[in-house]
């Protein structure tokens, strides 16, 4: 296999494996107390990036700088795994993967970093278009009441795009490793969620053999793994074969929840589901051609955490790979 087939897979493996995350959240939701999940995953996910430093060669010391973004990003983080992880709780796995990536084209309009000028009116039809994919994904079998989880995952795609954009204001211009950055993360959401739920810890020592492997998974594959996988492939491809591979994780998603969860779509969420793909699609080329029409500048996206995309440094294509969207 040659390198750049190789440098694909991975990319795709990694699109996957976010993909897969939201019926593993839902799963694990089902068994034991959201913050509980929160707790879990963030304790082991910290435990694996603190083995992952101490094995290592490098410096394992932090510094100032990223300490400063880590813990701020570390809370806003936080914020984001809770809406998500409460919104995925109560809606289908598949709508929750589609209606998260709304992020991708909310972003452009928080962080107006490396752009020229306002965008152009293209990502604003696009960006209509996934608006009118929310509600139809909300519509369900006809149009009533918004539910619950999937107002939360609209909360957590604004959420999210919030977070990202505080991303490129903290990080920009910093010699900031992503590892190091990570792994403050995960210590900051450790922390913030022992006390909240240490009184269930109980509840997660007799959890099942099953409840544990959906964690486990979560911390271990849809954290720490794709967050390495994904910085060692974009290293080796351009950011747009990156964004284009990394950006089918809503339909990974879609197509787990549909086969693997047992879930369905009606003839309204079909049509939302392909809306929201093809406007989140559109959106993110439009944003990303606006981007590279500006004058190169180093982006704060190089070092953004395993819940996000981050940018290359590559000569070759300066512009932005796919927003993050997993849960």
């Amino acid at each position: 296999m040659s390198d750049a087939r190789r440098t694909d897979v991975v990319l795709l493996l990694v699109a996957i494996v976010w993909g897969s995350s939201y019926l593993s959240a839902q799963t694990a939701t089902s068994a034991l107390p959201v913050l509980l999940v929160l707790l879990a995953r963030y304790a082991l996910s910290a435990l694996a990036c603190l083995g992952v430093l101490v094995s290592g060669r490098g410096p394992r010391r932090w510094t100032r700088e990223e300490l400063r973004a880590g813990v701020p990003l570390g809370l806003t983080q936080a914020a984001v795994l809770v809406v998500e992880t409460y919104g995925v709780a109560h809606t289908s796995a598949a709508n929750a993967g589609l209606i998260i990536s709304l992020t991708i084209v909310l972003t452009p309009l928080l962080d107006r970093t490396g752009h020229r000028g306002g965008l152009p009116p293209a990502f604003y039809a696009a960006a209509g278009v996934c608006v009118l994919a929310v509600g139809l994904l909300m519509a369900g079998n006809g149009f009533h009441a918004p539910r619950l989880g999937d107002l939360l995952m609209l909360g957590a795609a604004v959420v999210r795009a919030g977070h990202v954009a505080l991303v490129g204001r903290l990080t920009t211009g910093r010699a900031i490793r992503p590892m190091h950055l990570t792994t403050v993360q995960t210590l900051v959401g450790t922390a913030l969620f022992l006390p909240l739920s240490a009184h269930e810890l109980p509840t997660l020592a007799h959890a099942g053999t099953a409840t544990w492997a959906q964690l486990l998974y979560l911390a271990l594959f849809c954290s720490v793994f794709a967050f390495l996988a994904q910085t060692w492939a974009v290293q080796r491809t351009s950011a747009s074969r990156a964004s284009l591979l990394l950006g089918t994780e809503p339909i990974w998603a879609a197509a787990v929840g549909l086969v693997l969860g047992g879930e369905h779509f009606t003839a309204l969420t079909g049509l939302g589901a392909v809306l929201m793909v093809t406007g989140t699609y559109w959106g993110q080329s439009v944003e990303r051609a606006h981007r590279g029409a500006a004058p190169p500048r180093a982006e704060a996206h190089a070092h953004l955490t395993d819940e996000e995309r981050p940018k290359p440094d590559d000569a070759r294509d300066t512009t932005t790979p796919a927003t993050p969207t997993a849960v």
